[in-house]
Formats: C-alpha cells, sequence, structure tokens
C-alpha cells in the first residue's frame, strides 16, 4: 500500500513542532526555577558554526510551513522575522501548528508526481517531484533542525528525552520488537 503524501506531512509536521514546543515549555519552567533568562537559551548553538536555539526552531518551522504549501500550491504562512523571544517562539509555533492542522488529506494526497519549483534566496531554482520534495529534502531538513533544536536544551540541562523528542513515544507498548526480552 502507498502512504499518503498528507500523513507523511502535516500530522507528521504537527507530532513534532508540538513535542518541540511542549520542549520549550520546559525551557521555560527550567530558567524560571532556576532563576535564569530564557532568553539565554535563544542564542545557545551546540558548535559555533551552527545555528542557535531560536534559529533551528525558525527553520523547522519554515521547512514544514513551505513543505506543505508547496505541495497543496497555496501561499506559505509568514511568521515574524524580528529576533523573538521564548514567548514568540511559542507563539510561532502555534501559528505554524494551526496552519498545518489546516491542510486536509484532498490538498496533499495525489502530489507525489507533482512538479515542485523550489526558489531559495541566492537566485537558485530546484525542481522535484512532491514525492522527492518531502522525502529527501523537507522531512529531511525538518528533522535535523527538530533535532539539533532538542540537542541544544539537552546541552543546557533541560529535563528532556526521548519521550519528549517524539510525542506519539506513548504508542510504543512494551512488546516493541526493538526492545529486550526479560
Amino acid at each position: 500500500m502507498a502512504i499518503s503524501m498528507y500523513a507523511a506531512s502535516a500530522p507528521t509536521f504537527v507530532q513534532f513542532l508540538t513535542s518541540l514546543s511542549a520542549n520549550l515549555d520546559k525551557t521555560a519552567a527550567h530558567a524560571a526555577a532556576k532563576n535564569i533568562d530564557p532568553a539565554i537559551y535563544l542564542g545557545t548553538r551546540l558548535y559555533p558554526d551552527m545555528l542557535p536555539l531560536a534559529m533551528q526552531v525558525g527553520r523547522a518551522n519554515r521547512q514544514a510551513i513551505n513543505a506543505c504549501a508547496r505541495l497543496a500550491g497555496v501561499d506559505p504562512l509568514v511568521l515574524s522575522t524580528a529576533e523573538p523571544s521564548m514567548d514568540d517562539l511559542k507563539q510561532r509555533l502555534d501559528q505554524t501548528i494551526r496552519y498545518l492542522n489546516g491542510f486536509t488529506p484532498a490538498q496533499l494526497d495525489g502530489t507525489e508526481d507533482k512538479e515542485i519549483v523550489a526558489k531559495y534566496p541566492s537566485g537558485v531554482e530546484r525542481r522535484f517531484t512532491g514525492q522527492a520534495m518531502l522525502l529527501s529534502l523537507s522531512l529531511p531538513n525538518f528533522y535535523f533542525h527538530v533535532t539539533a533544536a532538542h540537542c541544544i536544551l539537552r546541552h543546557c540541562g533541560i529535563d528532556i528525552g526521548k519521550k519528549d523528542f517524539n510525542s506519539a513515544q506513548h504508542l510504543f507498548s512494551g512488546d516493541c520488537a526493538c526492545q529486550p526480552k526479560a
């Protein structure tokens, strides 16, 4: 059975952005408990040549927005590009989640072979099929930025783990084939 382009995009993006939003809540709580200015976390990087937390969250948002908009052939949601506070990041995630929840299977299913032209600020244009764009560009980049944001928060001492990265983790039972038998 073929996988649905809708199932592979909008709900998947929402699942991980919802987890990321919850992790920002935990970050704000951690900052309050430790009397730390939450703005400190926004500029934190894993390495000097990597993007800071605020930009990792922004890039994850944009990957999700642009993927679904391109597949559906609609204008993408435009988010503020102003330097964000922690509350601003949360609001942008909420805006993105609401936007993505507005897509329907009718808009995204059947777009596997749709020609997608991605235009970059450098002026470069790349052409993809819908499926190639989603599976080879959008999802990998999205997961990269969500993972980087998660790792930054872990590096900062925020008490989050795998279950916090993947909000669907609760769906896995103790009978998972990947778990060792007692």
